[in-house]
C-alpha cells in the first residue's frame, strides 16, 4: 500500500454554481401610438359604416366592438365614436330581436321597418359627422359603453 493515509470517501455533492445574474423579464409591449387626426377621422367614419357589413352575419355590433377594442387607447375621437356606434348597434340589435318576435303577431312589422330605416339613416348621419370631425351622439341611445 502507499505511505499516505487514505481519506474517507464522502457522499457530499460539490457546491452548486454561483447564481447567475438574472435578466429582467421581457416588457409587456409598447404603449399604443396616438393616431393622426386624419386617421382618427377615417376610423371614426368606418366604425359607423362597419355594422352594414357585420349585419350580413346578423351581428351589427361586431364591427364597432372590434374597432373599440383595438383603437380605444389610440385617440379620444375614435374612442368616442366607437363607443357611440357600439351603444347604438347594441340597442338596434335588441330592437330588431324584439320587433322580429312581435312580427309573428303582425304588430312588429311596422316597427321593424321603422327600426331598419332609423338604423340606416342615423348610421349614415353619424358617419358623415365623424368624417367632418364632429362629435356626434345618436339620439335616444343610452351610454352602455363609455
Amino acid at each position: 500500500m502507499s505511505d499516505q493515509p487514505q481519506q474517507p470517501q464522502s457522499n457530499i455533492p460539490p457546491p452548486p454554481h454561483p447564481p447567475q445574474p438574472q435578466q429582467p423579464p421581457p416588457g409587456y409591449g409598447v404603449a399604443p401610438q396616438p393616431m393622426s387626426q386624419q386617421d382618427e377621422k377615417t376610423w371614426a367614419t368606418l366604425v359607423h359604416l362597419a355594422p352594414f357589413l357585420a349585419a350580413v352575419v346578423g351581428i351589427p355590433f361586431l364591427g364597432p366592438l372590434i374597432v373599440f377594442l383595438i383603437f380605444k387607447d389610440r385617440g379620444p375621437f375614435v374612442r368616442f365614436h366607437a363607443a357611440q356606434a357600439l351603444n347604438f348597434q347594441i340597442i338596434i340589435t335588441i330592437a330588431f330581436w324584439v320587433f322580429g318576435l312581435l312580427s309573428f303577431v303582425l304588430i312588429g312589422i311596422p316597427f321593424l321597418i321603422l327600426t331598419a330605416i332609423a338604423w340606416v339613416v342615423f348610421s349614415i348621419i353619424a358617419a358623415i359627422k365623424a368624417n367632418n370631425g364632429e362629435w356626434y351622439r345618436y339620439p335616444m341611445t343610452p351610454e352602455l359603453v363609455k
